[in-house]
């Protein structure tokens, strides 16, 4: 059943930690505007909906709290005949709902995941907080809010939540937060991994919504996988050291970076079984978004922001005031396995740094030719406080950017196409920017075809849209 009552937040950062500082903190509104102020002219083509997921704690956090832990809440930006409209709700998880009986928080965070509140506290809800925070997307009918650590959450068109989902009884644990849609056969690929053996697992849901395939996958260590790609025969995996400590979990750093453990590319037939895995071996580096992967021939290619060492700094015993996450940004990248010698390798394409990787989701699986990523231009800014929109052209190795400004931070692009396009890149990118100076935020669409001329139109957010995590758009 679908929960409406509305929600005030209650967060105050009396410890003034920095997740909650700024544009990270919270709101405290659910708001149901009808019209929206725009600059410039919306494109007619440009009709439905960017849904975009993020963190915003209802209550005041307990002990340490990180951008990962907040509460999901969805943001609705509608574009119609009659000019463009903004709907948010939190998602009504199960933790939410059983801190809403006590009126105030009862789950640390992800830095002390294993001081489990009491049961008398949770009731049904478990002892980890599944906040459904990190993704949105579409699929068979279904509108499914992710969080990896956990099942996939439905909400309803109008941002209701009806509760957490499991394919009919058949997914049993988690859903990474990325999962691969088909564009062509309508097949949903995604995984998960655990902190405990089986450390991967492998799933594919077919056009209908049926959950038909799954492959428990062995792999060393517990390591944190936040994404993969797919081809158009092949699930790829990049196994690195990032490694849960499980010796010392809730009593130091979450995860650690082990580059001892190495890295490897895992390649399987996407309906095929954990033997027919095969592993290479390459350069220990960990990424945490892909763009996309092909392949042809016998040749895999694939994409993403590689980290040489990441730190996201989930650690419990920090400072409150202090975040120890490091500033170093990953760099555009490029993979390779040749399935027929057996070798893989990668290399840095580009030194802009940058992560939030998106494309025209229609080239999921195949090669595409326009790769879109946020971007640092001024020095200094910690991971996600992007300042930049960058384009690559795969055909030419051109480069284009859109500067925000010093004051501004973007989030991430979303491709939305034109319903009449015939290209690739026929189409806008939606991006939630932010303005320091005004604590306001304003939705610009960009003409993905020449980013740099900057947005044709701007849509004034009756609220500040704290950092989220990621977005999809979802035609008329």
């Amino acid at each position: 059943m679908s929960i409406t009552t509305e929600l005030v937040g209650q967060v105050a950062n009396g410890a003034d930690q920095p997740d909650l500082r700024g544009n990270m903190g919270p709101i405290s509104r659910e708001l149901d505007v009808a019209t929206c102020a725009v600059k410039g002219t919306i494109p007619a083509g440009l009709r439905g909906s960017l849904l975009r997921n993020g963190p915003n704690p209802l209550f005041e956090p307990i002990g340490k709290y990180h951008m990962f832990d907040g509460d999901g809440m969805l943001h609705d930006i509608s574009f119609g005949d009659g000019g463009v409209s903004y709907r948010n709700r939190w998602i009504r998880s199960r933790g939410l709902q059983a801190e809403l009986r006590q009126g105030r928080a009862v789950y640390p965070g992800l830095g002390e995941v294993m001081n489990f509140p009491d049961a008398s506290l949770t009731g049904d809800a478990g002892p980890v907080k599944n906040p459904a925070n990190t993704h949105i997307i579409g699929h068979a009918g279904h509108i499914l809010a992710l969080w990896e650590g956990g099942l996939p959450t439905e909400v309803t068109p109008g941002l209701d939540t009806v509760g957490e989902y499991n394919f009919d009884g058949r997914l049993k644990g988690a859903m990474t937060a990325h999962p691969r849609i088909d564009p062509r056969t309508g097949e949903m690929f995604f995984f998960s991994y655990s902190l405990f053996a089986p450390y991967l697992r492998y799933y594919v849901v077919d056009a209908t919504g049926a959950l038909v395939h799954k492959v428990e996958i062995d792999i060393p260590a517990p390591v944190m996988m936040h994404d993969f790609i797919i081809t158009e025969k092949h699930a790829v995996f990049l196994d690195t050291p990032m490694v849960f400590n499980m010796e010392s979990l809730g009593e130091g750093p979450m995860v650690s970076w082990k580059p001892e453990n190495g890295t490897r590319i895992g390649v399987m037939p996407r309906m095929g079984s954990a033997a027919d895995v095969t592993w290479y071996e390459i350069d220990p580096g960990h990424v945490q978004h892909f763009w996309n992967g092909f392949v042809e021939g016998d040749r895999i290619e694939f994409s993403g922001s590689r980290f040489d060492a990441p730190n996201f700094g989930i650690e419990g015993d920090a400072p409150l005031d202090e975040s120890v996450a490091s500033a170093v940004a990953p760099h555009p990248a490029r993979y390779w396995v040749d399935l027929t010698a057996g070798t893989a390798g990668w290399e840095q394409f580009d030194d802009l740094g940058g992560d939030f990787n998106r494309i025209n989701d229609n080239y999921n699986g195949v090669r595409a030719r326009y790769l879109y990523m946020s971007a640092f231009v001024t020095e200094g800014r910690p991971i996600g406080d992007f300042d930049t929109v960058a384009r690559y052209d795969e055909q030419t190795g051109e480069r284009a950017t859109w500067f925000a400004g010093r004051h501004a931070h973007v989030g991430e692009s979303v491709f939305a196409p034109d319903p009449d396009g015939t290209a690739e890149d026929d189409g806008w990118l939606l991006n939630a920017v932010y303005d320091d100076r005004t604590d306001t935020t304003d939705v610009v669409v960009l003409d993905a075809r020449d980013i740099s001329q900057g947005p044709i139109a701007s849509v004034a957010m009756p609220q500040r849209l704290p950092f989220g995590f990621h977005a999809n758009w979802f035609p008329a």
